[in-house]
């Protein structure tokens, strides 16, 4: 192993996020959908993960789109029955939006081939170098977040 693996980590982790790139380039390609469509999904999935309430403007926050961009986004996965559109109980004049089985199965469909791959390079490792490899993504993910926010001056919301 080499004396400092830290540069290699780094180039490592830049052809990581270059492949990832163009692996959504790929299926969004193939499946005819926008990047922006897919990053609006996997924003709802995030979501939807920690019982968070998806509306037009978290969309816009989230995805740094203006007010008609969101519009048309919004209404572009609606006409193709990716989410669904309802009224907040609370608030009618709150749109809430919910990803639809259509749009996790498209997920599903987009993704597995990824998901199986990753997997299987993953079932390579033991419990313990998994829970290590899982800490270190927290933290680069983390570190990510925090030099996004740097260079655009300040937290991100």
């Amino acid at each position: 192993m080499a004396e400092n693996p830290r540069p290699e980590l780094m180039a490592l982790l830049q052809q990581f996020t270059v492949e990832t790139d163009r692996y959504v380039d790929t299926v969004s390609a193939r499946d005819s959908l926008y990047r922006t469509d897919l990053n609006a999904l996997g924003v709802m999935m995030g979501a939807a993960r920690t019982g968070a309430v998806v509306t037009p403007g978290m969309l816009r926050s989230e995805l740094h789109l203006s007010s008609p961009a969101t519009t048309a986004l919004v209404d572009r996965l609606d006409n193709a029955g990716h989410v669904k559109r309802s009224r907040s109980d609370v608030d009618r004049r709150q749109v809430h939006l919910e990803m639809t089985e259509k749009a996790m199965a498209t997920g599903g469909k987009l993704f597995a081939p990824l998901a199986q791959h990753i997997g299987g390079a993953l079932a390579q490792f033991s419990t313990e170098e998994l829970e290590l490899l899982a800490e270190m993504m927290r933290r680069i993910t983390s570190a990510t977040i925090a030099a996004r926010e740097e260079v655009a001056g300040g937290p991100a919301g």
